[in-house]
């Protein structure tokens, strides 16, 4: 092992001993990444933790030193947080990312939409724990309140904003990328999540009224199967970096033909669910997204005589 490697290694596990003292549940994830280290189903040994099945990283993840000790000293991982069980809820204020063949200069980034949000609701940009993202967005930590259970959200609560809760990882501060490192930039306790900010969340993540169907169960046109047949091979084929944004688009652009009662919300969920694992993306952050987008698609899409 290298001086460098040895160095790393040991700024990462002291990251991830800073983040457990905080009474924050951490998992390993890849080095230079922001994928989970720990196997995944397929991949399970069925040993250990996971000798009575399965046992998913949002339940691995943990705040034991031992554990923490064990799991770093065998890499130089960078650090993931399971917000969940960490009882937190993470703001993550995006930077616009390029649409091919668009131009994307005049789409406002994160924190400019969060500011809005923060002016319409009449309350002041929340004084909270702060991380500085590579990419130069932000990740502002909020304790969950009791009692609310929150899902992730993607873009759904203005552009650029995504939410971290349940079934979400947010990669902590000492980490690196190729892109750059992720740098406390308010190292301050973690704030409770706004009450108007509690609203907002859960009138978000509150499901869609399904439809009337207009086939029988089981059944779907030949229009909507080849759309999502179509759709679904793009998010498969998606590259690193653009994976969680291809999953959200292109579920939206399908999430009509379950509005107009053309294909059943459940294979639409199902196909998207494999596609974006099959691309990398963990389950839970798959059926968060896919959630999003088809209660989106529910509000947005046009009746089908007009669109």
């Amino acid at each position: 092992m290298t001086h460098h490697t040895a160095t790393r290694r040991e700024h990462l596990l002291s990251a991830a001993l800073a983040a457990a003292a905080r009474g924050w549940h951490v998992h390993p994830l890849r080095p230079g990444g922001k994928g989970s280290a720990l196997h995944g189903e397929r991949a399970c040994p069925h040993t250990g933790e996971c000798a009575g099945g399965h046992v998913k990283w949002e339940q691995r993840a943990t705040t034991d030193p031992d554990r923490i000790r064990a799991a770093w000293n065998a890499g130089a991982f960078n650090v993931g947080i399971a917000t969940g069980p960490s009882g937190l809820v993470v703001i993550d204020l995006d930077m616009p990312k390029p649409d091919k063949g668009k131009d994307s200069s005049d789409a406002p980034d994160g924190a400019t939409s969060f500011a809005a949000l923060c002016e319409r609701a009449g309350q002041p940009w929340p004084a909270t724990y702060t991380v500085r993202t590579p990419s130069g967005g932000m990740h502002l930590y909020f304790t969950a309140p009791p009692g609310v259970h929150l899902p992730c959200t993607a873009r759904t609560v203005a552009p650029n904003v995504d939410t971290r809760a349940w079934g979400g990882n947010i990669v902590a501060a000492g980490s690196t990328t190729p892109a750059g490192a992720y740098e406390a930039a308010a190292d301050t306790p973690a704030v409770s999540l706004p009450g108007w900010l509690v609203q907002r969340l859960q009138t978000t993540s509150r499901p869609a009224a399904s439809p009337a169907p207009l086939l029988i169960p089981g059944r779907a046109t030949r229009r909507a199967t080849v759309a999502l047949e179509r759709e679904t091979a793009r998010v498969r084929s998606a590259p690193e970096g653009q994976r969680h944004d291809l999953l959200l688009r292109r579920t939206i652009v399908i999430g009509r033909f379950v509005v107009w009662g053309e294909i059943g919300r459940d294979v639409v969920e199902q196909a998207f669910g494999a596609a974006g694992e099959a691309a990398g993306l963990p389950a839970a952050e798959c059926r968060a997204t896919i959630r999003d987008a088809l209660a989106y698609s529910a509000r947005t899409c046009r009746a089908r005589e007009t669109a």
